[in-house]
């Protein structure tokens, strides 16, 4: 065995790395990490290739994050739209998860899910649900990277009939997943109003001692802030700090409803912060502060939401709409840069959930989540500032390869080990079962 060989070399690609782009650039991925990043005029002198990719006409993209989803939830896609978060909770969304979530329906939502997300260019996901050893499951099977929080609540949930058992099945899920290579345990506790005090302080001390993620939705709606000032007489995000959960290694999700002294408490905490400007603007949520907490320091990525909320899984779409939200909502084009929001949708995104290190930017060192973006495309011509074209122009569908610690996920738009037509196959089964079933569903073909 020749062990100056390098797995793959990617040549003549237009790179985007953390010092600007590469145009003429190539990158040498060995045993899934990033080994080498230079011009295609020094590669010639780099270790031989075991395979070479041809990215001529392409941009090389970091993998994108996804800091906060509910995959399975792909199986409610346009269940209930245009209601206000608490009705479409409330009467539709914790009805039809009563009464159609197990471990069929997570798998194969999750998995068509991540179909939708790595062929858009998402390479790691941070995903909260019920049911999550089968989120996992799918999640592995699909090959992307993932952050996989086990739900809890304080009343029965589908996969806890009795809340009293929800730690040991934590437990359980942490156990099980916590030497994977790809995949990561985490616990996701719902929000500060379907979890008591008493519960976000065990599983947060729990994440603690397990090294995970701790995820909680955070000031979401103006209902959340009135049920928590009447609970608690606090505003959530000081509700929260009082609890202690807020610290490095917690994600916190949306941020909407936050006044000065709460962002200062978030930004002294070292939580990291998930933006999901799609969603906030379907369910009317708000629009969260953003650049006030950029300004502070705050690691913040983007995040679709679950596709029951959003509909769609593609990042290219949040970049433009929270590039764009915030300026209409300043009434200042300066805010939140081209640059800016790329940044966050990949190395923002990272350091969000605690990956810093490993992913969000093509440089030696790093795992090889890769994308390449075709770039011979109408809408992407001419090219002169590539931040600019990929939130103002691109789409999910102009993804032409994915890989994920350098193993090929889709090449040419094409999933090289997945059977799409299967996956849909089944999650078009549940749908009949929850058409047959449910009442509130209307207009559904």
């Amino acid at each position: 065995m020749n062990h100056n060989l390098v797995d793959l070399l990617i040549h003549d690609a237009s790179v985007w790395t953390p010092g600007g782009l590469l145009v003429d650039g190539a990158v040498a991925v060995r045993r899934g990490i990033i080994d080498r990043v230079g011009l295609m005029r020094d590669a010639h002198h780099w270790p031989e290739p075991s395979r070479r990719l041809d990215a001529r006409g392409m941009l090389l993209l970091p993998g994108l994050v996804n800091t906060h989803t509910h995959a399975a939830m792909s199986v409610f896609r346009g269940l209930a739209d245009d209601l206000s978060l608490e009705e479409w909770l409330r009467k539709h969304i914790f009805p039809a998860e009563a009464r159609f979530v197990n471990v069929e329906t997570v798998y194969w939502g999750t998995l068509l899910s991540c179909v939708e997300m790595l062929r858009t260019g998402i390479t790691t996901v941070c995903d909260g649900y019920f049911f999550e050893d089968a989120a996992a499951e799918a999640a592995e099977r699909s090959g992307i990277r993932a952050v996989m929080g086990q739900g809890i609540i304080d009343f029965p949930s589908p996969d806890c009939s009795d809340p009293s058992r929800a730690p040991a099945i934590v437990r359980q899920f942490l156990d099980r997943w916590k030497d994977h290579p790809r995949v990561k345990p985490s616990i996701f506790c719902h929000a500060s109003y379907t979890c008591s005090p008493e519960t976000l302080k065990k599983s947060h001390a729990l994440a603690r001692e397990r090294n995970a993620l701790f995820q909680i939705h955070l000031a979401e709606g103006p209902g959340e802030v009135d049920q928590i000032r009447r609970q608690y007489g606090l505003t959530p995000g000081r509700h929260l700090h009082g609890t202690g959960v807020l610290e490095p290694g917690t994600l916190a999700v949306h941020c909407i409803h936050l006044d000065e002294e709460e962002l200062d408490l978030l930004a002294s905490s070292g939580a990291g912060v998930s933006h999901c400007p799609e969603s906030n603007m379907k369910l009317a949520s708000g629009v969260a502060p953003v650049p006030e907490l950029l300004r502070r320091g705050v690691p913040v990525g983007l995040g679709t939401d679950g596709p029951a909320s959003n509909n769609d899984q593609d990042l290219f779409g949040e970049m433009r709409s929270a590039a764009l939200l915030h300026k209409v909502h300043r009434m200042d084009p300066t805010v939140m840069s081209a640059p800016q929001v790329l940044d966050m949708a990949a190395m923002g995104g990272a350091r969000a959930l605690g990956l810093g290190d490993e992913i969000g930017a093509i440089e030696p060192g790093r795992r090889a989540d890769l994308v390449l973006v075709d770039m011979d495309r109408p809408h992407l011509t001419p090219l002169y500032h590539v931040p600019s074209q990929m939130v103002y122009a691109a789409s999910g569908a102009d993804v032409h390869t994915v890989m994920v610690d350098g193993e090929i996920l889709l090449e040419n738009r094409r999933f090289v080990h997945l059977d799409v037509d299967e996956i849909m196959e089944n999650v078009r089964k549940i749908k009949k079962s929850v058409k047959k079933s449910s009442s509130s569903v209307i207009g559904v073909l």
